[in-house]
């Protein structure tokens, strides 16, 4: 179990980036909530040492990604209707921007997963491939395919890659 300080760092530290990807997952601030106390929870309970900074956010992106599939696989969740939009960041977001975000929101969620680690959270495709535990040829077919969806959705610009 880590200690009250170490988890109180770690919320300083990672609490943007876990809240971020929480809500690009989930696109309800309330549920994001709800995922991202979760997720520090685990980190608290975690009782097993991290070999340095970086294998500590790695570590915290996978549980919270995987948190927030298991939150939407959940049965009550698959069978609901969500009322909320994405009016509830609408304004943080500047307008040139708006319309990037929802194009990357609406991606699936493989597609979406490697988008946001290399572009939100500057990743390369090895390291983001040791997070998500898949090859680091596939996640640049899955950066490939993502931009390839994004560049249709964007009306045919560019996407630095």
């Amino acid at each position: 179990m880590q200690s009250i300080t170490k988890v109180n760092q770690a919320i300083d530290k990672y609490a943007d980036m876990v809240q971020h990807v929480c809500f690009y997952h989930l696109k309800n601030k309330a549920d994001a909530e709800d995922v991202f106390q979760n997720v520090f929870l685990k980190y608290m309970l975690y009782d097993k040492p991290f070999n340095d900074e970086e294998h500590e956010k790695a570590w915290l992106l996978r549980v919270t990604i995987n948190s927030c599939k298991d939150f939407l696989n959940d049965f009550f969740r698959r069978n609901k209707v969500p009322l909320e939009t994405l009016n509830e960041i609408a304004s943080e977001v500047p307008d040139g921007h708006r319309e990037v975000l929802e194009a990357v929101l609406s991606l699936p969620a493989r597609y979406k997963d490697v988008i946001y680690l290399h572009y939100y959270e500057g990743y390369t495709a090895h390291e983001i491939g040791e997070i998500l535990g898949k090859k680091e040829n596939t996640v640049y077919s899955l950066l490939s395919r993502g931009r390839d969806i994004l560049r249709k959705k964007l009306g045919g610009e560019e996407i630095d890659g």
